[in-house]
């Protein structure tokens, strides 16, 4: 039940993320509490939820992943070359995708308790992210692709090096080739 109640709650704070941005600032409030209300959360719980989206949406720090222009929920589809082998195909859905002049931000959502204090703590998310860029890196070649997790309970902005993305894919695509070859 609790695990339930979790992921529920994390769709909610994704749905808030996704949504409120559109909304003009002085009517964000009462969006998230229409919201809220439709929901079976107790007050303290609903009061947590909207603390914590608006701890992101209202600090400057996060401003340029909400900018005008950015885009929520989109979907990456996509294939990439995998080193002597068949391409693989990638499908996805990014949180928040921000395309800028010279670079492109993936932005994806982490409404996990615990709040990471290194980068050897969001391995798992990584090779998500590397798939993405990799994509993406196709899509605009001419732009730095960026990725970064935006953990809701810090809140705090991880972004992750590129370097770090980079080794994470070559490892996974050495993964997909050593099976396909058995």
């Amino acid at each position: 039940a609790d695990r339930q109640k979790a992921l529920e709650r994390g769709r909610i704070v994704h749905r808030l993320m996704q949504s409120l941005p559109d909304i003009p600032p002085e009517r964000r409030k009462d969006a998230l509490t229409r919201y809220l209300a439709a929901g079976d959360f107790a007050a303290a719980e609903e009061a947590e939820i909207a603390r914590q989206v608006f701890a992101i949406l209202d600090d400057p720090r996060f401003a340029d992943v909400f900018a005008p222009g950015s885009r929520p929920e989109v979907p990456i589809v996509g294939r990439i070359a995998c080193p002597g082998g068949e391409p693989v195909e990638i499908a996805g859905q990014v949180d928040r995708l921000i395309v800028t002049g010279d670079a492109v931000l993936i932005a994806d959502y982490k409404t996990d308790r615990v709040v990471p204090r290194e980068l050897g703590e969001v391995a798992p998310y990584i090779t998500q992210l590397a798939l993405y860029r990799a994509v993406l890196a196709r899509i605009y070649p001419e732009k730095a692709v960026r990725a970064a997790l935006i953990f809701t309970s810090g809140p705090i902005l991880v972004e992750v090096p590129a370097a770090a993305m980079d080794a994470t894919l070559d490892a996974e695509l050495r993964k997909v080739l050593a099976k396909a070859n058995f």
